[in-house]
This record gives C-alpha cells, sequence and structure tokens, in this order.
C-alpha cells in the first residue's frame, strides 16, 4: 500500500537498526521514517559507524542523501553536515568511506534501497542529473512567495531539487523565530519533512521538534502554524506544490479533493480528463523496463 499518514513522528526514541540487505556492509544502522511497502520506497534516517566503507556501486533506485551531522568521503573528496546528494539510478558511486562516523537522511525513490557493486553507469544512467550541492553555502534562502500562493512572510526557501517530469521538489525551508500563519492548508500532492533542527507547532499536532517527521497524503488539512524560536527542515514533494488556503478546520480529505478537482477543471480541463482515466494509475517509467506499461 502506498505511504500512509505519519503525523506528528519524532524519531528519536525509536532504536537504529542493522542494515542487512545485500551489499551495503556492516557499520551501516538505519531508522525507517516511512515506506511505501508496494515499491519499497523509503526515507531513512542512517547512522555510520566511524571506519564505515563502501565500495564502488549503484543503485536501482534514486537516491537523495542529506548529511545532518559529521562528515563523507565519496570518491577524494570530503563533505560535511549540509552537504546534499542526489543521485540518479544506475549512476556508479565512488568508494565511500566514513573516518569518524555521520549521521545521513537517505531518500530512496520509485524502489527499495539496493546497493550493486559496480565501477561503470548502467547503460540507461542519467548521469548528467548527478548533484551534490553544500544546502548551506551553495543556495541562497529565496522567499516562500516564489510557491504561488504564497505563505506567510517568514517562511524562506532553498531548492534542492526539481523534476520536469513530476514537478516534484526537494528543498530546505525555515521559519523564522517568530513565524505564525493563521489560515489551513493542503496539497494535490504528498509532502514530506525532517526538522534538521528546531520545533514548530501546527494546531492539529501541537510541537514537532527537532528529530520531528511527517509524510502527509494529498488533501490532508494542516495549520496554524508557528515557530517561537525558528526552524530548519528538509521537505520534499512527489508533484506538483498548489496551496490551498482556508479557514475551515473540519474539512474532509474528500471535500478537499473536490474542490482542488473543480479548480482543476476550470483552469486545465484536459489535465483533469486525464487524471480520471478508468484505470486509476499514472505509471512512472520502470528504469530496468521502460516500455513495462505500454500497451499493444
Amino acid at each position: 500500500m502506498p505511504r500512509p499518514h505519519i503525523e506528528p513522528y519524532d524519531e528519536r526514541p525509536a532504536p537504529f537498526k542493522r542494515m542487512t540487505l545485500p551489499g551495503f556492509g556492516k557499520g551501516m544502522h538505519y531508522k525507517v521514517l516511512s515506506m511505501d511497502t508496494e515499491t519499497g520506497a523509503c526515507s531513512l534516517k542512517v547512522k555510520f559507524e566511524s571506519g564505515y566503507k563502501l565500495p564502488p556501486g549503484m543503485s536501482y533506485a534514486e537516491l537523495e542523501m542529506f548529511v545532518v551531522s559529521g562528515s563523507i568521503t565519496y570518491g577524494d573528496t570530503t563533505y560535511g553536515d549540509g552537504y546534499y546528494f542526489l543521485i540518479p539510478p544506475g549512476v556508479s558511486m565512488p568508494e565511500m568511506r566514513v573516518k569518524k562516523g555521520a549521521v545521513v537522511i537517505m531518500f530512496y525513490n520509485y524502489g527499495e534501497p539496493s546497493f550493486i557493486p559496480s565501477d561503470e553507469d548502467h547503460p540507461l544512467a542519467e548521469r548528467f542529473r548527478l548533484s551534490i550541492v553544500d544546502s548551506m553555502k551553495d543556495i541562497n534562502w529565496m522567499p516562500g512567495n516564489r510557491i504561488v500562493p504564497s505563505v506567510a512572510s517568514g517562511c524562506m526557501l532553498k531548492p534542492l531539487k526539481y523534476d520536469p517530469d513530476t514537478e516534484a521538489h526537494t528543498f530546505l525551508y525555515c521559519m523564522t523565530p517568530g513565524f505564525n500563519q493563521d489560515n489551513i492548508s493542503y496539497h494535490d500532492c504528498c509532502e514530506e519533512s525532517y526538522h534538521i533542527w528546531g520545533t514548530s507547532w501546527m494546531m492539529q499536532f501541537g510541537d514537532l521538534p527537532t528529530g520531528g517527521y511527517f509524510w502527509r497524503p494529498p488533501y490532508i488539512n494542516h495549520g496554524a502554524f508557528a515557530s517561537k524560536n525558528g526552524i530548519i527542515a528538509i521537505g520534499r514533494t512527489d508533484a506538483h506544490l498548489h496551496n490551498y488556503f482556508h479557514h475551515n478546520p473540519w474539512t474532509t480529505p474528500k471535500e478537499n479533493a473536490d474542490r482542488a478537482s473543480a479548480r482543476l477543471r476550470r483552469l486545465r480541463p484536459s489535465l483533469y480528463e486525464w487524471t480520471r482515466s478508468p484505470d486509476g494509475h499514472n505509471h512512472f517509467t520502470d528504469f530496468e523496463y521502460p516500455h513495462y506499461h505500454d500497451h499493444d
């Protein structure tokens, strides 16, 4: 089944488990933040022991990785906290070493975690999409009004990834001290967040501290929001992010979806008809079998 609604969740009390999947080696420990049990796609918090090594290799799933603390040597370069990696499926990664331990967030997209030793790219790999950035220094904060309709002032963004096919986003966001937004919102897309630092408050659930996480399906009401001292978090969506704002906390996801559908039918009628496809499916391209879902 797709990932369930997980909110609020503080991962800190949960114990790490030893990674036992083939290829990953000893010294890697994980916590599952959320998982799609149909595809194996998941979000993990991972701890690497001092001295951990991983030989050159690739994954059949797209991997996003954010270094929360410590440092990782990837090839000949060492990357510290705040670095973000986007590693497309099939792209061969150089040897990875962890000298003094590290904690990272890993997002495996569209498939389960996998590691296949290889010093060459898969023939279908899109190496041009490989990206490694220092999210703290390489990218400036942008006002949250870059997303329309915009959130209240005091929420700012740093874009890390944009998928032109799905319009999925990965981004850092912050709430400045004293941030407050008094309305309620929902979206057409799934929304995910991990609090790297700080505590935010939401009317439905109260405080979400450092280590707080949520996976929110489409059309779930959330808000109002506030943060006394500010936060920094990494967020993701699986499609275009549109803010639907209102002030009724009692509307259901079905009612919110109907309202969103009415807007889609008015503004983008062709897309509205496509979403009503009788088979109810909208498949991503399968990496290993790109024509698997083609009709004969």
